[in-house]
This record gives structure tokens, sequence and C-alpha cells, in this order.
């Protein structure tokens, strides 16, 4: 028994260990990240209306773990109204020097300024017109001087206990290119829209960009009757559509009124006897909650959701009938 309290104690003391290690990595990167917030300077914005104006493209180039926070950067600018790509600066060494233009511009990453391959190719990409921005963390370094604009991302310290593993500066690169990213975005009102359109594959962009009349039921598919129509008529219409409504309309097809299986069931609650003589206007709920076939869909699933309903009927602008659908409709476009 007592072996087992000795290993439970030391796993306790293993686990505080491993927590206080991420707790001090999580703090340093913060602390360095608030630290170059204060200390963004104009060449930020200089850096900025630089991107904005370009004719071209931005190019993204950097080796090692640079490289990776570059293929982030790149990927980030070109989903949010900013084309860019990534160009590893090794290749570009050896014939990729030819995807880039005159009127493109590289941010060239390289937290030390004196990565090889970089400073090989700069003042290549300089005597063919191209603009350099250089993010590095030594603004006397050689890649910081030999750029048109120089962002310092200077760090006291890396999260490495030994002060050498690329982490709090990584981080730092990836943040400022992300607020680079957003900066351009607000700039050029790039909206949720706009960003859907470059997601349209997953999830964001499918619940931005389906519309209501997407998913809706069309025109004859969707269960009606006419006001003048019998409760039983309206059943078997309800019935046929599945759906769980029915829409009441006039002769011109106008919504008057829909009826659904919450109807049905107060109906039979109060009438206790024979319901073959009713009508459905008179059972009806009248001036539905009703959604346009243009709105987005992920609002029609929202208001389904605060109103409490599970089916919704589709008009056009005139009031008239033109579609319906159910939450499951919803849920098989993967808006729920």
């Amino acid at each position: 028994m007592l072996y087992f309290r000795l290993i439970s104690l030391n796993e306790s003391l293993m686990s505080s260990d491993i927590l206080l290690t991420a707790r001090q990595v999580l703090i340093t990167e913060s602390e360095a990240l608030s630290g170059l917030a204060k200390h963004l300077d104009q060449d930020f914005v200089l850096a900025h209306q630089l991107i904005l104006k370009c004719a071209g493209r931005v190019v993204v180039s950097g080796i090692g773990k640079s490289g990776h926070v570059g293929h982030k950067i790149a990927s980030t600018l070109a989903s949010t109204g900013t084309p860019a790509f990534f160009l590893h600066p090794a290749e570009a060494s050896h014939g990729d020097l030819g995807m880039i233009q005159p009127e493109d511009i590289v941010v060239a990453l390289s937290y030390s300024g004196e990565t090889t391959e970089l400073l090989q190719i700069v003042p290549l990409l300089k005597r063919r017109g191209s603009s350099v921005i250089a993010i590095t963390g030594d603004p006397d370094s050689n890649l910081a001087r030999m750029a048109d604009v120089h962002l310092n991302v200077h760090i006291e310290r890396e999260a490495c206990p030994h002060n050498l593993a690329p982490t709090t500066s990584s981080t730092a690169t990836l943040a400022l290119g992300d607020a680079l990213a957003v900066s351009l975005l607000v700039s050029r009102g790039f909206s949720a829209e706009d960003f859907a359109r470059t997601h349209p594959g997953g999830s964001l962009g499918r619940r931005l960009l389906t519309r209501v009349s997407d998913i809706m039921h069309s025109e004859g598919d969707t269960p009606r009757v006419l006001e003048s129509a019998s409760l039983i008529e309206a059943l078997q219409e309800m019935s046929r559509g599945g759906l769980g409504i029915t829409a009441v309309t006039d002769g011109s097809g106008r919504l008057k009124g829909i009826f659904t299986d919450g109807d049905l069931r107060r109906t039979l609650e109060k009438v206790k006897g024979e319901v073959s003589a009713l009508r459905v206007e008179d059972v009806m709920t009248v001036k539905p909650i009703t959604i346009g076939p243009e709105r987005p869909a992920i609002d029609a699933a929202e208001l389904m959701q605060n109103k409490r309903i599970s089916a919704l009927a589709v008009v056009d602008q005139q009031g008239v009938v033109v579609g319906a659908f159910n939450m499951h409709d919803l849920m098989r476009a993967g808006l729920v």
C-alpha cells in the first residue's frame, strides 16, 4: 500500500512540474507579444501601406521555423483579401525566383536577419524592382539593412529553458504576420461574406454562403392548401409534404397562414367531437413567421431556434409562397 502511495505522490510532483513549465512558456510568450504590441511604430504603417498599394502579390519567404511561420502568414494573407504565396528561399536560388514579378512585394522572415539563402536572393529581387519587407529580431542585421522596410520582432528570451529553440520568436513573428493581415483586411473592407468566398469548402463558408433558396423545398414540393380547404384536406397535404406544416394560401398563392403539428394538437384538445366539419382557416396560425429565399440559411436556423419552431414557409416580396423547409433540411445542409 505504501508503494502505491509513493508512486501517486511522485506522479503528483511530476504533474506539478509539468504544469509549471507549461505555464511559464505561455507567460513568457504572452509577455513578448504584449511588448511587441507596445513597440509597434511607423515602420508597421509603412509596411501596411506598401502592401495595400501593391499591384502584384505578396511573396513570403523564410527557412526552418521561419519558413513554417511564413507558410501560415502567406495563407492568412491570401484568405483575407491579400493575394500571397510562400516561396522557399533555397528553391528561389534554383529557378523559382522566376515566380516573382517586379510588382510583387517580398516579406523575408529571419529572426537573426542573417539567413544565407535570403541574403543571396534579396539583392537580385531589389535589382528587378521588387520591394522587400524584412521581419527580423535585429535591426542591425544584414537583412534588415537591405530591406525597404524592417519590422522588429526582438524578444528578450525564448521560452526554451536553454534559450535556443525558436519558440517565443516564432510566436512573435506569427502574431505580427496576423496583425499585418488583419490590418489589411480592415483597410480593404474585407467582409465575412468575402472571407466565405475563399473558404467555400469549409463549414464557415457553407454557413455564410448557403441561402434559404439552396435548402428549401421548391414551390412544387411545398405542402399547401387553399384557405377554403377542410381540416382533413390540410392534414392529408401536411402528411404528403412531410415537413410538419402546410401553407394556407389564397387563390393567388399569397400566404394567409400555416397549419402545423402543434395547431393540430391544440385543435384536438379544444374540440371534443367530430373535426371533419372544421375548415383549416378556423384553426391555422395567422400571420406566421416567414423568411425570404435570399436570406442566409444560417439566419433561418437562428430564427427557428430562437422562436422554437421546427419549420418555416418561404415567401417572396409579394407574400407569395415559394418554398418551405424544416430543421431536418438545415441539419442535412450542415448548418445546425
